[in-house]
Parts: structure tokens; C-alpha cells; sequence
């Protein structure tokens, strides 16, 4: 096996084994409270294998587009982003009093996801032809101005989770480009500081930190979510209670299918299954990071390693908040949870590293041809020289012995 293709092996096998499993999970989450409801319990089965199948196509369509294409792009794809987050705020759809989504007929599209696409895109174009940010000032100028800009359009959805995501993305990805961690500290300090103030004056984002710090302090309200998911977790044991036969799924779990679908993972599978997916998406980064490590190409390094930070972010702050560790912060886990537009994006973003990982492969096969053609013309260049050479020497013996034999007659 060529260097290389093990890492682009391992990413396709992780990520479409995690998409498998996310469907099988969907329906185990949302088939039992739709059967009591009376409506299809496959209903939500049904929409994300199709988003899956349309995903996958995209992954494809996205492994086989140069991704240095998108360098040049990279400002049209920020500037329709941007035009998008605000059209969502003006006719999106209203959803547990969040405007996150617009609406295509029986479709709908979440802008902030493609907003989670483009910005590394866009981050790792610029950071690609300049020095990475040694000062605030520098930082300031323009990434965290486009990060500003981005985050207030997304806490006025409100969507502070994707918010932290994006932070979570920049800051992964100017440490491994060679900013001085001081400024990146200040940077990620002051964007604390305003998650702190959005949370503050929010009431619901209030009642959830502090539902995080003492759930049982309000067990029937702002608590009851935190605790129903870590009942769940915990009555799974090591082996679960089997696929298909949670009991917290049934009203007890809300958003369990979507947000919360781990806590059902480990309710039915217990702590081998969460092991398998905590070491599925540790492959997943050992994979993406390893081709971001190979790329040659400045621009691909950067995109690689943006993207990678990305869905192993979200899937870590993710498992973090379900698992108690940190605050809810209503975002799905990558691949496995309900929703269409998280997955399509997720899917494209690893196509375009799988297209990163086969152009590496390709420019390294073309130096090595290269470097071999040039050996070969060395060496017949060599062996030219030396044969004409010996020609030389041939003639000079003979001169030298004729001009002996001569002399001998006389």
C-alpha cells in the first residue's frame, strides 16, 4: 500500500461506518415515541437515509474536485454565507423558538452549517500567502473581524453552540500555523468573554450553565435533560440493555434522536459502544491530521487541518455536554445524529479532505517520476562522457605503442 492511501482508506471506512451506525441509532432513538404517537416510526429513518445517500454522492463529487479550486473561491463561498445568515433571520423558519432553518418545500437548509464550511476555507486561503498573526492587532485583522461577524449572526438565530464550534475551528487551526500562543490565548479569552455576556443575558443559556453546575437543583425544568441523559448513560453498564430497548427514549430524553442521541448509545450499547464511538472519531483525527501533515501544498495543509478540527470539535463538545461534562449546547454529533443539512456538510468537508490526501499522493508520484527521469539523464550523461573518454585514452595507447614499435625498428 502506497504512503498515503491508508489515511484516505481509513477516513472513507471511519466516516462511512459512523453514517451506518447513525441510521441504525436514528431510527432505534425516534421509532419507539412515533409508534406511540401513531405515526411511522421509520419517518425519521426515512429522511436522514436519504440525506445519506445525498451525502455520500456529495463526498464523492467533492473527492474528485481539485480542491485548490476553492482557494480562489473562497470569497464568494464567505460572501453567500454571510448573505444566507442574514436571510435566515428575516424568513427562516421559526423551531422551539430558534430561526436556524429556511425552507424548501418539503426541505430544509441551516445556513450556519455552510458557515462552518466556508470559514476554514476561507481562513485557510488567507493564511496560505501571509504569516500567521504575531500580534492582536494582526489577529484582529481581518480573521477575527469575519469571526465577529460570523458569530453575532449565529447567536441571533440563536445557535451559540455552532458559535463555540467556529472558535474552536480558528483557534486549532492558527495554533498549528505558527501564532504565538499568547495572542491566541488573549483572542480565545475574549471570545469567552462574550459567550459569557450572550449567556448572562439570555435566560435560557443562564438556566442551562447553571442547570450544568447543579442539575438537581431544578430536576422537573432547566435539570431535567442533563439528568434523563445521565441516567441513561449510566443504566447502560458495560454491555447496554440492547439495541432497540431504552426506556429513556420514550418522552423521558428530550431532542433524543438529534442532540442527545449519544446518552441513548450508551443506555443500549453501554460502554463499549461508547468507547467504539469516542475511538472511531479518534481515528478520524489521527487520519485527517496525518494527510494535513503530508500536504505539501501550504493551502491544503491549512484546510486539512481546519476541517479536522472542525468535526472532531463539534463531535468532542458534543460528548462533553452529554456526557455532563460541560454545559448543553444544542449541537448534533458529526455523522451520527438526526439532521440533514449537519450531515450533507459534514460529508462534503470529507470529500475535500479525501481530494487533499489524493493530490498529495499524485504531486509526490510526480516528483519521484520526475527525479527518476532526471537520475536516468544524469547517468547517460555520465556514461557518455566516460565512454568518450576511454575512446580517448584507446587512441593515445595506440599512438604511444606504434611510436615504441617504430622506434625499435630503427
Amino acid at each position: 500500500m502506497k504512503r498515503g492511501e491508508l489515511e484516505a482508506r481509513l477516513l472513507i471506512f471511519v466516516t462511512l461506518g459512523l453514517v451506518a451506525f447513525g441510521l441504525v441509532m436514528v431510527y432505534s432513538a425516534s421509532s419507539a415515541s412515533a409508534a406511540v404517537e401513531g405515526t411511522d416510526p421509520s419517518y425519521y429513518l426515512k429522511r436522514q437515509a436519504i440525506y445519506a445517500v445525498l451525502g455520500v454522492a456529495l463526498m464523492t463529487v467533492a473527492g474528485r474536485f481539485d480542491y485548490r479550486r476553492l482557494r480562489p473561491l473562497a470569497g464568494s463561498i464567505v460572501l453567500v454565507s454571510l448573505v444566507l445568515l442574514v436571510a435566515v433571520l428575516a424568513v427562516g423558519q421559526t423551531v422551539n423558538g430558534a430561526r436556524r432553518w429556511i425552507g424548501f418545500g418539503p426541505a430544509t437548509f441551516q445556513p450556519s452549517e455552510l458557515a462552518r464550511l466556508a470559514l476554514p476555507i476561507w481562513a485557510a486561503a488567507w493564511l496560505a500567502k501571509r504569516r500567521p498573526p504575531q500580534t492582536l492587532g494582526e489577529l484582529a485583522r481581518p480573521i477575527g473581524a469575519l469571526a465577529a461577524v460570523y458569530g453575532v449572526l449565529v447567536l441571533a438565530e440563536p445557535d451559540l453552540g455552532t458559535a463555540i464550534t467556529l472558535v474552536v475551528m480558528l483557534a486549532g487551526l492558527l495554533l498549528v500555523t505558527g501564532t504565538p500562543l499568547r495572542v491566541l490565548v488573549t483572542g480565545v479569552t475574549l471570545s469567552a468573554a462574550v459567550g459569557v455576556g450572550a449567556i448572562w443575558f439570555e435566560p435560557y443559556r443562564r438556566d442551562r450553565v447553571f442547570a450544568f453546575l447543579d442539575p438537581w437543583s431544578d430536576p422537573q425544568h432547566t435539570g431535567f435533560q442533563v439528568i434523563q441523559a445521565l441516567i441513561g448513560m449510566g443504566s447502560g453498564g458495560i454491555f447496554g440493555v440492547g439495541l432497540g430497548h431504552s426506556i429513556q427514549k420514550v418522552f423521558y430524553l428530550p431532542e433524543a434522536h438529534t442532540d442527545m442521541i449519544f446518552a441513548i448509545i450508551g443506555e443500549e450499547l453501554g460502554l463499549v459502544g461508547v468507547t467504539a464511538v469516542i475511538g472511531a472519531f479518534a481515528l478520524f483525527a489521527y487520519a485527517g491530521f496525518r494527510i494535513a501533515l503530508r500536504c505539501r501544498d501550504p493551502f491544503g495543509k491549512r484546510l486539512a487541518v481546519g476541517l479536522t478540527v472542525l468535526i472532531c470539535g463539534q463531535a468532542a463538545i458534543n460528548l462533553s455536554a452529554v456526557m455532563g461534562l460541560a454545559p448543553l449546547t444544542g449541537i448534533p454529533l458529526p455523522f451520527v445524529s438526526y439532521g440533514g443539512t449537519s450531515l450533507l456538510v459534514t460529508l462534503a468537508s470529507v470529500g475535500v479532505l479525501l481530494n487533499i490526501a489524493v493530490n498529495d499522493r499524485a504531486a509526490r508520484a510526480s516528483v519521484s517520476d520526475r527525479d527518476r527521469r532526471n537520475g536516468r539523464s544524469r547517468a547517460a550523461v555520465a556514461g557518455g562522457r566516460g565512454s568518450a573518454a576511454g575512446a580517448r585514452r584507446e587512441r593515445d595507447v595506440r599512438r604511444v605503442a606504434g611510436a615504441r614499435r617504430g622506434s625499435a625498428r630503427s
